[in-house]
């Protein structure tokens, strides 16, 4: 019988595994924000990368490519290549994907309208995909959960206080970034956060980043 993956403090993914997985996608993203100049709101890293490198794309791109060469020299080294294999990517994509169309199917009453597919739309899918669930989930909820349990807090409790609190602030993030009040919009999210938070601990945080992305995929291509 398959022993059962024990539960790390990111939940019962392997979070290697998931680095390694969503690295094409953190590559995709970094090229397309020197493409269409424009970042994801949460994503002050590359922010501050595109004004050390004096804004300019050439200077942006070989620090990609550097990052991207020390990208294959750490799945060399730890035995992560095969993370990248067709056999372990198609799964996660497709299951992904199921995640990302239910949760669309399920609530997309709340959304009126997005703006039309393009680069940029693409992008800010993929960046707000990448850089949310590793901000309000791998930080807000493990991160959160982990320092709770520290505090001796119960782990079933601490687990439900993070993901409750990630979620309530995931959602207010986008009106504090400057969108309008709307309280349907709101509760949304937070319904959003909560089902992002459950993909993440209990599949990976690669299932999380890819199910984002696709479901803001999904939602520019059908309200187009």
């Amino acid at each position: 019988m398959k022993s059962r993956r024990a539960v790390g403090w990111a939940g019962h993914g392997d979070l290697a595994a998931s680095v390694a997985l969503i690295f094409p996608l953190v590559l995709a993203y970094g090229i397309g924000v020197a493409i269409v100049q424009r970042a994801s709101a949460v994503d002050l890293i590359t922010r501050v990368l595109w004004a050390v490198c004096g804004h300019s794309r050439e200077r942006y791109l070989l620090v990609y490519v550097a990052i991207a060469a020390g990208f294959l020299w750490w799945l060399r080294q730890h035995g992560r290549r095969g993370a990248l294999t067709l056999d372990v990517v198609a799964p996660v994509l497709l299951e992904a994907a199921i995640y990302a169309v239910t949760l669309g199917a399920a609530i997309a009453f709340v959304i009126d309208r997005v703006a039309a597919l393009g680069a940029a739309s693409v992008v800010g899918a993929i960046g707000a995909g990448l850089h949310e669930e590793l901000v309000f989930r791998l930080a807000g909820v493990a991160g959160v959960a982990a320092l709770l349990r520290r505090a001796e807090v119960a782990p079933r409790l601490a687990l439900a206080l993070a993901i409750v609190a990630s979620s309530l602030v995931f959602a207010a993030a986008h009106h504090w970034a400057g969108e309008a009040w709307d309280l349907h919009v709101f509760v949304f999210r937070a319904l959003a956060g909560v089902a992002f938070a459950l993909i993440f601990w209990h599949r990976s945080l690669a299932h999380a980043v890819y199910a984002h992305a696709l479901y803001d995929l999904y939602v520019v291509l059908v309200h187009r």
